[in-house]
């Protein structure tokens, strides 16, 4: 996995969780997070924000999948 080849898939899916992302490549969600953060860098990924009512309910979610990122 390199930066372009997680460019690819996020220009290909337009938005993924992090665990998505994670199990696509079979690699460690700090190793992502630190290629993404290039992108997002460069403007070209943004991280989306939480609802409002995201963790007031069951807060059984993983940060994994509550980390959302969009090709912009």
């Amino acid at each position: 996995m390199n930066l372009l080849d997680i460019k690819q898939y996020l220009v290909r899916v337009k938005m993924t969780s992090l665990a998505a992302l994670c199990s696509y490549f079979n690699c460690d969600s700090e190793l992502a997070r630190q290629m993404l953060g290039h992108w997002v860098r460069k403007g070209k990924v943004r991280q989306c924000k939480k609802t409002a009512n995201c963790g007031t309910k069951c807060v059984q979610c993983s940060p994994l999948v509550t980390e959302i990122y969009e090709w912009v």
